[in-house]
């Protein structure tokens, strides 16, 4: 039973006092008529022994796995003096599942240069013992981070070879880079945003003007429901809030007419500023969400920085000059990951290179990207042939040492077998990649489709690019992963528990995923929007819910 409610604490995050909850206790003793309650502090050493127990159990699983990539970004409490580093580790497992897994939570003290946070990423990897597994690291654009993954870098590459000489090992967070780019945009319309969210505020204040504002959308005959206010800090969530409040832009300058206190209330020419950001914002919207649609993004800014309107020619300057400082060289992640999707192989590069980038390096890119990738391809080449020479090698070490005790197992069978797996350790694997290339691509008979399914139907026809398929197509190109935790973060180290150590606050965290994962208990999502029920007294039900 304590094991139970330990599980409990860590999957939905609740404090450790809970258990000294007299619901709490009268509930597992009505279960368990012999159960004895226990304290707050019982409760947190058996989180704290549940938690060693599921790590023994992860650093046996990652023992298996060949590479693993991480992303990380650094999250400060409200209610601690202090910042935590979150560590999550992406991998594939023995049976194809894509598995990710938070590894550290831990504080980084002060100055946190650059060169503290890479020993304090070093330090888990070691604990981990994937420090030679590691095949990428996905970070934000913090101006540390350079020197971090440099530091990195140079250290991982004493004791194990980085691919392409570490080019991919760098991954710059593509959500963070469209969120610099979007900000450039919103902060055109910072007034008109301020005016839109303080308007939803006013009219959900009481329920005297959320009536009043129903009864205008009432008249004005409109479809919509639901208002939206946003979390200022998540631009997807002021770009909701900002294309539902254009459904109702006739609504708030009728209410304002009966309302003589309301005063946020956009013009006519803000809201046609507004459509115009919104338009541009859904193209990134859907960018940040399939990222295969970035080359659409460069396809509006290069389209709006024409556009004849001045506001739209101003706002979009700075949006593409970024664009084409972040996307100006070839992103040779994204580029292989495409050509290891069989739907696509080299197709999409030739596609959309010449969309994204001019003329005079499309070439140039197209070229950079199928050389680098036969160049990878030529590297997984040697990593298996060094693996299976080894593996033959222990054979004949085996059998050697055999016949030193019984002459009779080894036959002319065992000879020639060894000498068989020798000629298949050398045959020629390099035509897998141009028999990838001559097979042409895979038309999928439903919408719904997985490449990594698709390498692991395949693993026995591709074995070499099936391995290079398992450890590409498992790198995060953002950090949205490990961002998701700091919520986490927010409700463990809440103002009640701003005492919490770093033991217990890093038991609660990882333990919390990990049984989560083991479980397959889906987090309760905390929602960045609140939804503001607009109707009258006779019909809230229809508008709320």
């Amino acid at each position: 039973m304590r094991e139970i409610i330990a599980i409990a604490i860590m999957v939905h995050e609740y404090p450790f006092s809970v258990v000294e909850d007299s619901i709490w206790m009268w509930a597992f003793q009505y279960a368990n008529p012999n159960f004895h309650k226990i304290t707050h502090k019982t409760a947190r050493n058996d989180c704290l022994a549940l938690f060693e127990m599921e790590k023994k159990t992860l650093k046996k699983l990652l023992e298996s796995v060949s590479k693993i990539s991480l992303t990380t970004d650094m999250w400060k409490s409200s209610h601690q003096v202090v910042e935590y580093m979150i560590i999550t580790g992406h991998f594939i497992d023995a049976g194809w599942n894509l598995q990710k897994r938070v590894l550290c939570f831990v504080k980084v003290p002060a100055p946190r240069r650059g060169i503290d946070v890479a020993d304090a990423i070093f330090k888990c990897l070691k604990t981990w013992g994937i420090e030679n597994k590691v095949f990428s690291i996905s970070v934000d654009n913090a101006s540390y981070n350079d020197s971090c993954i440099r530091c990195l870098k140079e250290n991982i590459s004493l004791s194990s070879k980085l691919f392409l000489g570490g080019s991919l090992f760098h991954v710059r967070c593509c959500a963070h880079i469209l969120n610099l780019l979007v900000q450039d945009d919103l902060s055109t319309i910072k007034d008109i945003i301020f005016n839109i969210r303080e308007s939803v505020k006013y009219i959900n204040h009481n329920d005297a003007r959320l009536k009043a504002f129903c009864d205008v959308v009432e008249q004005k005959r409109l479809k919509e429901r639901k208002l939206v206010i946003d979390c200022p800090t998540r631009w997807n969530s002021t770009f909701n809030m900002l294309s539902t409040a254009l459904k109702f832009k006739t609504a708030f300058a009728s209410y304002k007419e009966r309302e003589p206190h309301y005063n946020y209330a956009p013009l006519l020419e803000e809201w046609n500023q507004v459509e115009k950001v919104c338009k541009l914002l859904e193209v990134f919207n859907l960018a940040t969400h399939v990222i295969s649609e970035v080359w659409k993004v460069k396809k509006i800014l290069d389209k709006e920085i024409e556009d004849e309107d001045l506001f739209m020619r101003e706002m979009v300057g700075p949006m593409k000059k970024k664009f084409d400082k972040y996307w100006g060289e070839c992103n040779m992640l994204m580029a292989i990951a495409s050509v290891l999707d069989p739907r696509c192989e080299f197709h999409m590069v030739s596609i959309c290179f010449p969309l994204i980038y001019s003329k005079e390096v499309v070439d140039e890119n197209i070229k950079k990207v199928k050389s680098s990738f036969e160049e990878l391809y030529d590297e997984y080449v040697g990593l298996c042939l060094q693996e299976s020479t080894s593996s033959v090698v222990n054979l004949d070490d085996n059998i050697s040492s055999s016949s030193q005790f019984n002459t009779s197992v080894v036959t002319s069978f065992d000879e020639i077998m060894s000498m068989l797996r020798e000629k298949e350790v050398v045959s020629p694997i390099k035509s897998e990649l141009q028999d990838y290339l001559d097979e042409g691509i895979y038309v999928p008979n439903t919408n719904s489709f997985s490449a990594l399914d698709w390498w692991r139907n395949n693993n026995m026809k591709y074995k070499i690019l099936s391995k290079m398929a398992a450890d590409i197509l498992v790198i995060p190109i953002s950090t949205v992963a490990s961002e998701s935790t700091f919520s986490a973060g927010g409700r463990v180290i809440d103002e009640f528990h701003s005492k919490l150590n770093e033991e217990s606050v890093e038991a609660l965290i990882c333990g919390g995923d990990w049984f989560r994962q083991k479980y397959n208990v889906k987090k309760k999502s905390k929602l960045h929007v609140e939804l503001v029920g607009l109707g009258s007294s006779s019909s809230m039900d229809s508008f709320t819910s």
